[in-house]
């Protein structure tokens, strides 16, 4: 990838990261670029392009590979949950936070029990939590990139030049002004934001060849949606109530996770709970994720993404672009446990634990997205007994202008 090329996704991730957050940023601001090592250059344009904005970068390599599986591998139980002096006083100070996600290897840890790096990731969870509250007030933001690599080209099946090109498609930068075509489309989605929260649903019913799914908006929800929080994004989603959750999912398209390679992953709920898990690979992980914790086994985030508006249309080995697939019928997708605040439809800095419980917003050391690509119809049954199709063939029934 040449400077230029690097220079232009630096500006999409500043529209993305300026417009996931509620207020606006100002000189001093701080912040965080985490990196994987083969996105170092991205991260040097990036942090050029943050200083000459008169941000305060921090920078921080991702674990590489061997050093996660060494971690994994030599750790005691004091050691997977050590936090290391200066990390909360990080997560209470920073503005805004970038995350360049550039894999060297997807399957590295397929060895590890994955009750361990369940126990680590629960043990970072109130850093999260911090976050989560301090974004609802408006003075944090973050967003997602990624960078191609010859692992996830690999594993994705395709060459680095095919790979890449997908990826350019996928974060429109085949464009001349890249951000421009983001604010486009960021616009255009502000209508159909407006015509399904206009809805007052009861619950909304997905069917396909393998999926039976109700899934319970709940009180005070409203779908939210490219708002800059991923790049790539085109999905639109809300964190429903979890204890309406009734029924099968079924997610046909294979899915990486914490090095470790699930597919044809079906779950079972009743009364908003995973009560039957079955996967035609990865069956034994798929399980151990879902008990994780309480709230692992509950649905966190319900996502449908219209055809019409995303490019993806390969499987590309890695959930940022994956729960975006765009293809013949676009995707719907779920993910198991934690929810989203500002899917909240009242004051989001309302919005503290007592409430989140009471209105069924879902907790957890998990967020995992699983996808299903199928043909589907979406229907929404709302309050008044009338019924109407909201999704059907990878296209949003509703407005567009």
């Amino acid at each position: 990838m040449d400077f230029e090329l690097l220079q232009k996704y630096a500006q999409v991730l500043w529209w993305g990261l300026s417009t996931a957050r509620l207020e606006k940023y100002k000189k001093g601001d701080i912040i965080l670029v985490r990196y994987d090592r083969p996105a170092l250059e991205m991260a040097e344009v990036l942090q050029a392009m943050l200083l000459k904005k008169g941000m305060n970068p921090v920078l921080r390599l991702s674990y590489t590979p061997t050093m996660e599986r060494q971690f994994y591998e030599d750790a005691n139980s004091k050691q997977l949950v050590f936090i290391a002096p200066g990390d909360e006083e990080l997560f209470r100070n920073i503005n805004g936070s970038v995350s360049l996600l550039a894999p060297e290897s997807l399957t590295h840890l397929a060895h590890i029990d994955s009750a361990k790096m369940g126990k680590a990731a629960v043990a970072r969870k109130p850093f999260r939590d911090i976050l989560d509250k301090r974004e609802q007030q408006g003075s944090f933001g973050w967003t997602l990139g990624i960078i191609p690599t010859p692992e996830l080209a690999k594993q994705a099946r395709m060459s680095l030049k095919s790979y890449t090109e997908q990826w350019l498609k996928a974060c429109l930068l085949d464009h001349e002004d890249p951000s421009a075509q983001w604010k486009k489309l960021f616009d255009r989605a502000i209508a159909l934001k407006a015509w399904l929260n206009n809805m007052d649903v009861g619950y909304y019913h997905v069917e396909s060849a393998n999926m039976d799914l109700r899934v319970a908006p709940g009180e005070k929800r409203r779908w939210i949606g490219i708002s800059g929080h991923n790049i790539p994004s085109f999905e639109l989603f809300l964190s429903p109530d979890w204890r309406g959750t009734e029924g099968v999912y079924y997610a046909n398209q294979p899915s990486f996770r914490s090095g470790n390679y699930v597919k044809g992953v079906r779950l079972e709920f009743s009364k908003g709970k995973v009560k039957k898990v079955s996967a035609l690979e990865g069956e034994d992980f798929v399980k151990k994720q879902v008990a994780m914790d309480q709230g692992a086994g509950r649905l966190g985030e319900f996502s449908l993404t219209d055809k019409t508006f995303s490019k993806i249309d390969k499987f590309m080995a890695n959930t940022l672009f994956d729960e975006n697939y765009g293809g013949k019928f676009g995707n719907c997708h779920v993910a198991i446990g934690a929810s989203y605040a500002d899917t909240y439809a009242g004051d989001v800095k309302q919005l503290d634990a007592a409430l989140k419980k009471q209105l069924g917003f879902n907790d957890s050391a998990l967020h995992w997205d699983l996808v299903n690509t199928e043909k589907k119809t979406v229907t929404a049954h709302l309050q008044s007994g009338d019924s109407l199709i909201i999704y059907k063939d990878g296209v949003f029934t509703g407005p567009f202008e």
